[in-house]
């Protein structure tokens, strides 16, 4: 099924710690995307984020000891940036700002996201593209797309 990039519509590319969201300014057959918004976090490795080493409990009955997990610090933070980007897409479809969305992130990216999707930004995707494009400038964002559109 082709893309149809038309006028309004939001693109928003994006990992676990940058969102670029995008609009169509220009037509159809000319599409020309402007920045609207930039939201970015720092999330350094969880490494650099815990201190102590993971715990251990002791079990109730006898001597027996088991090792508990660390927590991975870097993938929640990741988490809880798609969650509030997906919140505030919930939002701009609210207040009338788009009606229709192409989200283009990495495919971890979008599982995170469609978990955290509202009904009206579930019924505002038109396509999801599990790529990566959020390091590049917007018009090879732009050429990307266009290709994809065909």
């Amino acid at each position: 099924m082709k893309m149809k990039i038309e006028p309004g519509l939001w693109i928003v590319v994006c990992d676990g710690s940058k969102a670029l969201i995008l609009e169509n300014v220009g037509d159809d057959k000319f599409p020309n995307l402007k920045t609207r918004e930039v939201h970015q976090q720092e999330n350094p490795a969880t490494r650099d984020q815990g201190t102590d080493a993971p715990g251990r409990s002791i079990s109730s009955v006898g001597s027996a000891r088991s090792a508990m997990e660390q927590t991975d610090w870097h993938a929640q933070a990741e988490r809880e940036f798609l969650s509030k980007l997906a919140g505030r897409l919930d939002a701009a479809i609210g207040a009338g700002q788009t009606r229709a969305l192409v989200l283009v992130a990495p495919p971890r990216a979008l599982g995170v996201l469609r978990q955290a999707y509202s009904t009206h930004v579930r019924d505002a995707v038109r396509k999801e593209i599990d790529k990566d494009y959020v390091k590049m400038p917007v018009h090879e964002i732009e050429k990307h797309l266009v290709e994809l559109a065909g």
